[in-house]
This record gives structure tokens, C-alpha cells and sequence, in this order.
């Protein structure tokens, strides 16, 4: 499989809590990559390309005459220079570097079916961004869902993404049916017809009911990255405040990172 979490050894925990105005914490993450590690860019940028295409795939999808590259440039990746294309490519990468954290340090599964089937590369796919699960063999009321909204702001000035991330979580207990739906019908799409269950298994709250939480990120540049700004962030009126976790991840220049990413990422197959 094309997936792998090389890259997450990049993922620091800094010891930081930011302590919000409705006094919940937030963890602090610092994202501190090495371009020059070829090596690990290649196993992440690998894994990046196939939540878009999977490689095998690429032979079938793209037209006659036409590269990998210019097929993954044009027809795959949101666009690098006309808009909204570099802040869907922002929310993307933000969206899966969390799908990452969440799979590969906390042990939940997350289908990765959300980028793949979009018709426009420039739109960003409705629904809820990330969806983690954990089912317990034992005790099914132990099972858990995640849902997660993220927030990006690779360059620019201070801004408070977490609250942003916050006030657009208070609208996923809405789309959650038809996130879960989507997820069902691109994994049936794609053949990957084992995870099927286990979304049913969440779709059935009634007759087994299941734990279900709410988490917000912010994944933001250095120059966007601001403690006393993010701590002005405000949960109190989330309708699933109770359960919700907050996260703050950070790193320098993560847009020129990003633009890589794609790069190295178009560049290799």
C-alpha cells in the first residue's frame, strides 16, 4: 500500500498547552521538516499523491499523450498559482498531515476517500474533513468516532484558525449522515469493500451506540502562529463542547512546503 508515516518524525511535541477563554487546553505540535531529506519526501510525497489518484490508477484516468505529471498537475492536484486552488491546496495538506496524527499516533482508522473522486481539483470536497474510528472487538459501546474539522493558514499574519476551526465543528453533527454516506460509496467505488462494515457499524447509533467525539485544528505557518491570539478561542457555545479536543500544529513556511510536496509529489511517477 502506498501509505506510510515516515514523515511524522517530523511531528514534535513541544510540552506547549494553550489554555483557551472558555478554559479548555489545546496541545501544540511543531511540524519541523528537512527538504533535503529526499528520501523521506519521496515516501511522504508518495503517500500524498495516492489520497488523489492511486498510482495504479493513473495509467487508466489520464488521456492519450498525456504525462503523469501533467495529468496530476491538471487534472488531480489543486492548482499552485490560480485561485482558489492554493488554498485548497492548503486545507488538503492541513486535512491530511491531521488524518496522519490521528491514524498513526493515536491508533484510529481513517479512510482516506476524500480527495479522489473530486471533479473539480480547485473545490474542496463537502462534508466533514476528518473522520477517525476505532472499534473495540470486545465491548462495541467502546467504539469511537472522530470527527474532526480543520483549519489552515500557511502564510500571511496572525489570525485565530482555531476559532475558525471551532465555529465550523459546530456544524458537523449536521453532515454527518452524509459524510459517513460519501465515505461508504467511494470505498464501494473503489473496491475496498472490507471497510464498508465498519462505517455501517457508525451509522447505527441507535440500535449500537458508540462514543462520539469532536476535535478542531489549526495548522498554521510560523508567521501565523501566534499563542496569545489562539487562546482568545472560545468552544463554550459548541453544541458538543464536552467532547471536543483542540490542537494547534505549526512550522516554517509551511506553504513553500506544501508547494513542494505537490512537486515532488507530481515529479516521482
Amino acid at each position: 500500500m502506498p501509505w506510510t508515516s515516515e514523515h511524522l518524525k517530523w511531528l514534535i511535541d513541544t510540552g506547549i498547552i494553550i489554555t483557551t477563554a472558555c478554559g479548555k487546553q489545546a496541545k501544540v505540535y511543531r511540524f519541523d521538516y528537512d527538504l533535503a531529506d529526499q528520501y523521506t519526501m519521496s515516501k511522504w510525497a508518495k503517500h500524498f499523491r495516492n489520497h488523489y489518484c492511486l498510482d495504479q490508477e493513473i495509467e487508466v484516468f489520464k488521456g492519450p499523450g498525456q504525462t503523469n505529471y501533467d495529468y496530476l498537475v491538471e487534472m488531480k492536484f489543486p492548482s499552485k498559482s490560480k485561485a482558489p486552488g492554493p488554498s485548497i491546496r492548503s486545507g488538503d495538506f492541513a486535512e491530511i498531515l491531521v488524518s496522519d496524527y490521528l491514524e498513526y499516533l493515536k491508533g484510529f482508522v481513517v479512510p482516506r476517500t476524500r480527495y479522489d473522486r473530486k471533479a473539480v481539483p480547485n473545490e474542496s470536497t463537502k462534508g466533514s474533513d476528518v473522520l477517525a474510528f476505532k472499534v473495540e472487538p470486545q465491548n462495541s459501546d467502546n467504539d469511537e468516532m472522530l470527527v474532526y474539522e480543520v483549519k489552515a493558514k500557511l502564510t500571511g499574519k496572525p489570525k485565530d484558525m482555531l476559532q475558525e476551526a471551532i465555529d465550523h465543528s459546530a456544524k458537523d453533527e449536521l453532515r454527518l449522515a452524509e459524510s459517513l454516506h460519501g465515505i461508504k460509496q467511494r470505498l464501494y467505488d473503489r473496491n475496498e469493500h472490507a471497510m464498508i462494515p465498519m462505517i455501517s457499524r457508525f451509522q447505527d447509533s441507535v440500535n449500537k451506540p458508540y462514543k462520539q467525539s469532536y476535535g478542531a485544528a489549526a495548522v498554521c505557518a510560523d508567521s501565523v502562529f501566534d499563542i496569545e491570539t489562539l487562546s482568545c478561542a472560545d468552544s463554550s457555545k459548541h453544541p458538543n463542547n464536552a467532547s471536543l479536543e483542540l490542537l494547534a500544529f505549526h512550522g516554517k513556511e509551511l506553504m513553500e512546503l506544501a508547494h513542494s510536496l505537490y512537486e515532488v509529489a507530481a515529479s516521482e511517477i
